[in-house]
This record gives structure tokens, C-alpha cells and sequence, in this order.
């Protein structure tokens, strides 16, 4: 599989990359449903098997929970892989109320937290996961700077940042790479976002390629409809009318072009985000072994002038 220079750091990352959002279960506020360990540590296997060298994960999935099942997966293989976890979004003792927290002593705190689940001396990439509250981007962001210094983490990174708040934090630190929500149904990033990240060195490390499995081609109606109340898509506009019917509209005029090249939507999903020059890679989740490797090839296909232009067309008619 393909790696490439995340930014100005030296990670090589291949164009995918795990996602263990789902894995953390359904014991949380923004959970997908009921999840099996055994499934998700399979999963994890499957991606290294495959050659995806890097997972990315947070403190707040599961409540820690996805960092436990990662630190178990990995074990005896830690050496050969890239991972990427955040901060910023902690519980207090004895609550599962999510809160935003980026005082120094609380993203010590998560990031000694994060160690200890994932059994590991250092985080290869460690991310301010929302700059919320924005007063305090500098204060988190020196702390993890400070943890540079000391060897705890190698690299440092955002996710969800506007680019005034990138260029308020990189007079403190070098920023790493941002990782923002980029999809057929969510362009925004394209704007000002991936300029300001091309212009300035900045890796990028795009997640929900797929949109939270819209636009796999495995969605339907039906299966929105009977979404758990436990699974964070169902209070996701994009899941609901009227947005659902015109999201599976797309996904039928999407299906031919993926057929033509002996692809799956999925595949073609992750292609599409991954044509971005300003792109360093894509998350892909997976919660059972096959998922992943339906989508791998992704990494390694490149989207033609023409089937670019075609995709074009679609969204700007949808």
C-alpha cells in the first residue's frame, strides 16, 4: 500500500487508515450501537495484515474504551505502527457527561490516561480533537508541545480547526496535520481549509470519507429507519428526511461508475477525497474483519480526469 509525508513531519502514512470511532461501543454519548471486542481486536489484525500502518483513535470513544481494545490488539506489534489519538473532550470523575476541557493539567491528564490504555511510552500523533473552548487552543496546544519535548509524543496535530485558529497555535508549535470531516456530502474543507494546509505544510488526515457508511451503497431506507437509539446516525441530519432520500439518490447515480471501473461505492467514496493533492490520507472505519478489506484498494487507485469530472456533475446536480 502507497504511504505519503504527512506535512513537514516525518511519518509516512499509508492513504489509509483505521478508524476506531464505532469500536468504542454503544456506553457513550455519540456511540454507534452494541459492539463485540473479539470483532473489533479481529479488525484491527485484519488492517496491519492488509498493510495500513497507522489507527487512529480518541480518548472519548467509549470513554476510553476504544484506546483499551487497541492497546490489546496491538500487543507485540506496536513498533510497526502509527498512532494517532486526541484530547480535549474528558469526563470528570465519576460522570459520563462529555465536557470541553483544554487546560494544561487536563490534557496531561488525558494524555497519561491515553499512554496507559494504549501500553505504550509515546503517541506517534497527538491531536487536539475540537478547539472548544477556542480561549484556551494555546494553553492545550503548549502542553502537548511540552510533551514533544519530553519524548511522550512525537507529533502534534488538530482536528476540526478553522485556519485562524491554526495560525493562532503555530506560532507555539509546528502543527502536524489537521484532520476535518471531508466527503462527497461535506466539501467544505475544499474552500479555505486544504489551501491553507498546502500553503503552510500541513498534513491532512480526512475522516467519514464515506459519511458514517452513506455513501458505502449498503444504506437503505429501511435500515435508517431501524437505527438503534443507541447509534449516534440516528440523529444525524444526513440519516433523515429529506436529506436521506437525496443521499441515497446520489449513491444510485454514484453505483454505475464504480461498476464500470470493477470497484464498490466505498472504494470509490475514499478514491474520491483521496484525489486531493493536499491529501496525506484517509480514515476508514471498520467494526468487523472484511470491512476493512473491502475498501483497502482505495489506497492505490487514482481517479481519472474523466470519471472526476463525471462525479462532479452528480454533486453539483444533487
Amino acid at each position: 500500500m502507497r504511504t505519503k509525508a504527512l506535512g513537514k513531519s516525518g511519518l509516512a502514512l499509508t492513504r489509509i487508515g483505521l478508524g476506531t470511532w464505532a469500536i468504542g461501543g454503544a456506553d457513550w454519548q455519540f456511540g454507534w450501537g452494541s459492539q463485540d471486542d473479539r470483532d473489533s481486536i479481529a479488525t484491527v489484525h485484519e488492517a496491519l495484515d492488509l498493510g495500513i500502518n497507522w489507527i487512529d483513535t480518541a480518548a472519548v470513544y467509549g470513554l476510553g474504551h476504544s484506546e483499551e481494545v487497541v492497546g490489546r490488539a496491538i500487543a507485540g506489534r506496536r513498533d510497526k505502527l502509527i498512532i494517532a489519538t486526541k484530547c480535549g473532550r474528558p469526563t470528570d470523575p465519576g460522570s459520563t457527561t462529555i465536557v470541553s476541557r483544554l487546560k494544561a493539567a487536563s490534557v496531561r491528564k488525558e494524555l497519561e490516561g491515553s499512554l496507559r490504555r494504549l501500553k505504550t511510552d509515546y503517541i506517534d500523533l497527538y491531536q487536539i480533537h475540537w478547539p472548544d473552548p477556542d480561549p484556551d487552543i494555546e494553553e492545550g496546544w503548549e502542553e502537548i508541545a511540552k510533551a514533544v519535548r519530553e519524548g511522550k509524543v512525537r507529533y502534534a496535530g488538530v482536528s476540526n480547526f478553522n485556519p485562524e485558529q491554526m495560525r493562532r497555535i503555530q506560532k507555539i508549535h509546528p502543527i502536524s496535520s489537521l484532520q476535518p470531516p471531508y466527503s462527497m456530502l461535506r466539501r467544505d474543507v475544499e474552500k479555505e481549509l486544504l489551501p491553507f494546509c498546502a500553503a503552510n505544510g500541513i498534513g491532512v488526515i480526512c475522516y467519514s470519507p464515506m459519511q458514517m457508511g452513506l455513501l458505502t451503497g449498503a444504506f437503505t431506507r429501511e435500515r435508517a429507519a431501524s437505527l438503534p437509539r443507541d447509534d449516534v446516525r440516528a440523529r444525524n441530519a444526513l440519516f433523515i428526511e429529506p436529506a436521506l432520500s437525496r443521499n441515497l439518490a446520489l449513491v444510485e447515480e454514484l453505483r454505475p461508475l464504480a461498476k464500470k471501473n470493477g470497484r464498490s461505492l466505498a472504494e470509490l467514496a475514499v478514491a474520491w477525497v483521496l484525489r486531493r493533492p493536499e491529501v496525506t490520507a484517509a480514515i476508514v472505519g471498520g467494526r468487523k474483519p472484511g470491512q476493512v478489506a473491502e475498501i483497502a484498494a482505495a489506497a492505490d487507485w487514482e481517479l481519472s480526469a474523466t470519471d472526476t469530472a463525471e462525479v462532479e456533475a452528480l454533486l453539483a446536480r444533487h
